[in-house]
């Protein structure tokens, strides 16, 4: 509970970078950035994107990812959004009621609840896109590339349990690298 109530304090969006450039939306269930700074690892892709890292436990935060993708115009600068396993389907939900606002749908960890005894993520987070094939074609077909961009090794590079968290180097040069930031 004290954790829940810590994770929820501070800010429901920190901002970074030119907000009216190309923009990244990340929807962290973790609540990282509490103290109106990005995760460390994200600050230098700032430095070519608007960052808006929606803080879920927060409250507001998915309003206002809603607000922004809502707002997209043809001709206004691409939008991609992050998501890892707990927000996954929020994401997926966001980007189908504003179809064509967001150029990318970058997901970590889709089924990070469901992870199979084994620990085989890849698998279990193929097995969530064929899942939610019916939506994810609808998106393509609307311009949205989705795809899953990291998963959990469960090796010691990770040291955590999946999700990887939103943080961690290799889902920042996964982002970089579907962007074509690298």
């Amino acid at each position: 509970m004290a954790a829940e109530t810590a994770r929820s304090e501070g800010p429901s969006v920190v901002t970074a970078g030119d907000p009216s450039g190309p923009k990244i939306i990340v929807l962290d269930p973790a609540g990282a950035a509490r103290h109106d700074e990005l995760p460390a690892t994200w600050r230098p892709l700032a430095e070519k994107r608007g960052i808006f890292w929606c803080r879920v436990p927060a409250g507001g935060a998915l309003t206002e990812a809603d607000d922004l993708v809502g707002d997209h115009g043809p001709g206004d600068p691409e939008i991609a959004v992050v998501a890892s396993g707990p927000f996954a389907a929020e994401a997926l939900q966001l980007v189908e009621r504003h179809a064509g606002g967001a150029a990318h749908l970058l997901l970590v960890d889709p089924a990070s609840d469901a992870f199979l005894p084994s620990g085989d993520a890849a698998k279990a987070n193929e097995d969530w896109m064929a899942e939610h094939d019916d939506v994810v074609a609808k998106l393509r077909e609307a311009g949205t590339e989705v795809r899953v961009i990291a998963s959990t090794t469960e090796g010691p590079e990770d040291r955590v349990p999946p999700p990887l968290p939103l943080g961690h180097p290799d889902v920042v040069a996964a982002v970089r690298s579907a962007l074509g930031d690298v």
